[in-house]
């Protein structure tokens, strides 16, 4: 892949490194246009956030000591993302509140951001069980609830199928249900400009819905999220516990550029020839070809503290913009500060925090897989 060399209202930006593009007057309009196609909008992780929700981890599903290895991740999260927005907890139960409320407080958080919800869980995978959070067309907050089967039904899922209806309940917010489809937070990508970006392995594969032809699934989607333009990789059923989720590998900056790795290194991941190739010729909703920035990954496979090799590498691209800080996922590796520096680089106006995820990382998930966005109130 060419690096491209891209003129952005006079800065000269080369290595796939895009800041201060500006859209035309045309295509601000077009903009609006495709934003208002469905009857819901979900802004993009970079607008203004009111909260992110974590769910805490447990020892009630993987038995004791769980918790314990995943603890010190979820309280940096906390501690970063507390600096600029409030953090919603869902914890297990009564006595797990008290607990992480005592531990966060003597960690000398702000105890004034942080709020907790009691309902039991199965997981810590928020971005896939906690609830999206949309516009509708009078900019009121609703709670959008699709269907969830544990990956297709790999590991315990029922108590997390409920979190967004409960949260409704307790929230007193309308809750869209969407239950008939199993469409998991980390499967897709949206361009805030109508396009939608996933894998058939983690949306249309038949452990997920089965009854569902791809055409009536984008049905749904467009007339939930507002996408016109679908770009399908086929992905790789079964190579992960989540059937390839894209939020591994792709993601957009902005509504003309996506974040991905280069050619080889997708390779190494796990991609296609085919799916890269899709992946580096995806055009937006308008028929116009992205930009791409590139992200490495871990110049060595992970290797844990306890000196276990996992035998894969780590990616960056699984990273959560707060509305002060992006937390980056970091494995001890000598890349973590290209990725960091590179992410940094992006946005300008906010901190680039490194999180090691090693033990996380180990049962496959990494720092947007544990964290889901709130947006604003705009009432």
């Amino acid at each position: 892949m060419n690096k491209m060399i891209v003129v952005c209202t006079g800065v000269l930006l080369t290595a796939g490194i895009l800041l201060g593009c500006t859209q035309s007057k045309a295509d601000e309009g077009q903009s609006m246009e495709k934003q208002n196609v469905g009857k819901y909008t979900m802004p993009d992780e970079s607008s203004k956030h009111e909260g992110t929700w974590l769910q805490w981890p447990h020892n009630f599903t993987y038995g004791s000591g769980y918790k314990e290895k995943l603890e010190s991740i979820w309280i940096e999260m906390a501690s970063a993302l507390s600096e600029g927005e409030n953090v919603h907890i869902i914890a297990y139960d009564e006595h797990d509140k008290n607990d992480i409320y005592d531990l966060l407080y003597d960690e000398g958080l702000n105890m004034d951001r942080i709020d907790f919800y009691i309902i039991p869980t199965d997981d810590v995978w928020a971005r896939d069980t906690a609830p999206i959070f949309v516009y509708d067309k009078n900019n009121n907050i609703k709670i959008m609830d699709w269907g969830f089967n544990g990956w297709g039904k790999k590991t315990p899922y029922k108590k997390d199928a409920l979190i967004a209806n409960k949260l409704s309940n307790q929230l007193g917010m309308e809750r869209i249900n969407l239950n008939n489809v199993v469409l998991e937070g980390g499967a897709f990508e949206l361009d805030g400009n109508g396009t939608f970006l996933s894998t058939r392995s983690a949306v249309t594969n038949k452990n997920r819905n089965p009854k569902l032809s791809e055409a009536e699934i984008e049905e749904v989607i467009e007339e939930n999220l507002g996408a016109t333009n679908f770009i399908w990789l086929d992905g790789v059923p079964g190579l992960d516990i989540t059937d390839f989720h894209i939020d591994g590998f792709a993601k957009f900056h902005d509504k003309s550029t996506m974040i991905t790795m280069k050619e080889e290194d997708l390779e190494e991941w796990g991609a296609s020839n085919k799916d890269i190739n899709t992946l580096m010729n995806a055009k937006n909703a308008f028929d116009k070809p992205y930009q791409y920035v590139y992200l490495p990954i871990t110049k060595n496979y992970v290797v844990l503290d306890n000196g276990k090799n996992l035998g894969y590498k780590g990616s960056y691209i699984n990273y959560y913009v707060g509305n002060t800080a992006v937390l980056v996922p970091n494995y001890n590796d000598p890349n973590d500060k290209l990725a960091n520096d590179t992410i940094q680089k992006l946005y300008p106006d906010r901190k680039v925090i490194g999180i090691d995820v090693r033990e996380l990382y180990k049962d496959g998930g990494m720092i947007h897989c544990v964290t889901q966005q709130q947006p604003v109130d705009l009432k």
